[in-house]
């Protein structure tokens, strides 16, 4: 009993230290979650009073609006406190490999090592899930597309038949003018991917493919991944 108390007051505690970081970069924080909180007690309240029944619907609704607004502040706390990390690393050598690191969905696979790297310190990660191989470019868009090519040729190498994607996250416009992804975007950009292999392929690619890659020279000093840790509510 006491540890489960103890353990509920650390996760408090962490909420609040997570919002009283996050406030500092985030001006609309508060605002945005004040909004999480009364609308749904709004609704409930409002369903109370409509709705016919007893008056077990003032206990009902109410409690029950109550935990749907906590439930929506811990979820809008932790996205907008993983955005405004990510947003402190953006651009800075070895972002990408913190997102492959810390936010990567359960579906993918992948190394904050990149697989390629020069000595401006542009560089390309791989991660392997259900929408393919996808080869993800740090750094200068010019550069970066020459380095993603020939590492799609080593894939190709070795197993024709995988559909490889390239995702570029970064500032520098395309052909088209287009912006490459924003950093806290690209863990959703991945699972917007269409589904090209199943669960066992995924190990099976990630696999083959781990065993024919070496640790490039020179990973990015700019930037240690384990010490970016965007905090959650647990």
């Amino acid at each position: 009993m006491a540890a489960e108390k103890a353990k509920r007051t650390g996760r408090i505690k962490q909420m609040v230290e997570i919002y009283r970081t996050t406030r500092v970069r985030d001006k609309g924080l508060t605002p945005a979650l004040l909004v999480s909180f009364i609308v749904p007690v709004l609704i409930s309240v409002a369903l109370a009073w409509v709705l016919p029944g007893s008056w077990l619907n003032w206990i009902v609704w109410p409690l029950s609006g109550l935990l749907v607004g906590i439930l929506l502040v811990m979820i809008v706390l932790g996205r907008r406190a993983e955005k405004s990390a990510y947003q402190q690393i953006e651009g800075r050598p070895g972002a990408v490999g913190a997102v492959i690191q810390n936010a990567l969905r359960r579906s993918w696979r992948g190394s904050e090592v990149p697989v390629s790297i020069n000595r401006s310190q542009d560089a390309i990660y791989r991660v392997v899930g259900r929408g393919g191989v996808v080869l993800i470019s740090e750094g200068s868009r010019s550069r970066t597309e020459r380095m993603a090519a020939d590492e799609e040729r080593k894939i190709k190498r070795a197993m024709k038949n995988v559909e490889v994607v390239h995702l570029y996250v970064g500032e520098d416009l395309d052909a088209d003018g287009k912006l490459g992804i924003p950093l806290h975007k690209l863990s959703r950009a991945l699972v917007k991917l269409k589904p090209k292999l199943s669960r066992a392929e995924v190990g099976a690619v990630y696999n083959r493919l781990s065993s024919l890659q070496s640790t490039p020279v020179g990973i990015p000093k700019g930037m240690d991944p384990n010490r970016v840790r965007p905090q959650r509510p647990r």
